[in-house]
């Protein structure tokens, strides 16, 4: 698979917005065919990972060279519809938020542009010796900074 090929399994940039489109499958889904709750924040995380791969990083190679991690501080749903198997869904990312140790996200699972999940999450940057909070790589805050949107609906 070529470097292009792979990357279009990255989703796409569109502004100060990045766009990963996904299928839900059947492990996704409840006996009912309804994706369960808490998938969507796996769906959302896919969606961040595969932002900041866009962007020229892996969560490892963060790990590796500036020794911290980036873990989740607080995050909010409201679950407005359901989807269901087989759906085509799209998770759209935004940066709101880039604090001295701290980035926050809206991110909304949509399908065919209909609002399905809306995530507001805060992430902290922490060193992995001491899992403290710690100052954001001055390489992912300058990357960040050009996705942040100050224009949170």
């Amino acid at each position: 698979m070529s470097r292009t090929d792979h990357d279009t399994l990255l989703g796409t940039l569109d502004g100060n917005r990045h766009i990963y489109p996904l299928i839900v499958y059947y492990e996704d889904t409840d006996a009912g065919g309804i994706v369960y709750h808490a998938n969507y924040l796996a769906f959302a995380e896919r969606a961040r990972s595969a932002m900041l791969n866009l962007l020229g990083f892996t969560n490892r190679n963060v790990a590796e060279r500036h020794k911290v991690a980036i873990a989740v501080r607080h995050c909010t749903l409201d679950f407005r519809r359901a989807a269901q198997l087989e759906d085509r869904l799209t998770v759209e990312s935004r940066v709101i938020k880039l604090g001295g140790a701290s980035l926050g996200f809206e991110q909304k699972i949509m399908r065919d542009g209909d609002e399905l999940v809306v995530i507001e999450i805060y992430l902290a940057c922490m060193s992995l010796d001491e899992l403290r909070a710690q100052r954001l790589p001055e390489e992912l805050r300058t990357v960040f900074s050009r996705y942040l949107d100050v224009n949170k609906d």
